[in-house]
């Protein structure tokens, strides 16, 4: 396997204010066979505050080893909710779609059999992108003709609507705490869907009790309206942030933590005193080890896990039929 880092945005092309020198990347997970792979993009969650390294390379990892050329974006974020995102993020993953078409004989992939795996505000990133993608265009002449279109999307317990079932932290991290009334109908998703979105998949517990299960209901909804080929999951018990559900995630193992960049650029700005408007302690609590779990809920987890922890290969099987694979 070839793992490397690669840099999507030249110098000079990305500006979001609070960066703190952060620049969104890729990390690719690479099948050293010259034979064309699918492709698998993961956009991993956090509220759009981090990104998520329980749904990075662990997923990855998962795909790759069913013969996927695999791919994580770590995007920007906004964890202080000082200044909205609005469309960086999803600027962002368009970029990282044509990036890998581009480069697809360097990766060894079929441009044409390119998804996207999207985990709660990730699965909204991925999603805005399946119905927003002819919207989105790329400044630099490099990538002109490039489709930034997916073939088709995975959606883990996805954020998506930012009306009554909303995840309203999400919404204030993209948009601000007073957005735009137009913004908000507009990445509110299930008023999106056409019938030029990718086919899509999603999953996830009737229980979550962060992003509720109605956002999965009200777009596969919108799919089946708009005659968008999908598949809905929804299993009986779990938490929000099941990632694979198994037991590397139950043991808070999960792999590489690259995907903490922003925080930890923002982090350092914020204790040498170049942010005025947080104290710099604000995020430390991204980095503090996790504490020692109950031993009843533990027990309830693994019960949940043993169930849900079946979506990655009813996934692989929806796609290959998608994908033609």
């Amino acid at each position: 396997m070839q793992k490397r880092t690669h840099k999507i945005y030249a110098p000079g092309e990305y500006n979001y204010s609070l960066s703190a020198g952060f620049t969104p990347f890729l990390v690719s997970y690479i099948h050293t066979d010259p034979a064309p792979h699918p492709a698998l993009l993961v956009t991993p969650g956090g509220g759009y505050c981090f990104v998520a390294p329980s749904e990075a390379e662990p997923v990855a990892l998962e795909f790759y080893n069913s013969g996927y050329n695999a791919f994580v974006l770590t995007y920007t974020v906004n964890p202080l909710c000082l200044e909205p995102l609005l469309l960086q993020p999803l600027n962002d993953l368009s970029r990282a779609v044509r990036y890998i078409r581009k480069n697809a004989v360097e990766f060894h992939i079929d441009p044409e059999k390119l998804a996207v795996c999207g985990f709660s505000a990730g699965g909204h990133l991925s999603a805005s992108l399946c119905v927003h993608w002819q919207d989105v265009e790329d400044p630099s002449p490099k990538y002109a003709g490039i489709s930034n279109r997916p073939n088709a999307a995975l959606l883990s317990y996805p954020v998506i609507t930012s009306g009554e079932h909303a995840h309203r932290g999400s919404f204030d991290a993209l948009l601000g705490r007073e957005p735009d009334p137009g913004m908000l109908h507009y990445m509110s998703l299930e008023t999106q869907v056409t019938d030029k979105a990718p086919p899509c998949f999603l999953w996830q517990t009737a229980e979550d009790d962060a992003v509720p299960v109605e956002n999965s209901y009200l777009f596969a909804g919108a799919c089946k309206a708009a005659g968008v080929p999908f598949a809905h999951h929804v299993f009986t018990s779990g938490q929000h942030g099941l990632a694979l559900a198994n037991d590397a995630w139950l043991r808070n193992d999960h792999g590489d933590t690259y995907t903490l960049a922003p925080i930890t650029a923002l982090r350092d700005k914020l204790k040498a005193g170049g942010i005025e408007a947080a104290p710099a302690d604000a995020l430390d609590g991204f980095f503090a080890p996790p504490g020692e779990p109950d031993p009843e809920y533990q027990k309830k987890l693994r019960r949940d896990c043993e169930i849900a922890r079946v979506w990655p290969e009813l996934a692989k099987a929806w796609l290959s039929a998608q994908l033609d694979i």
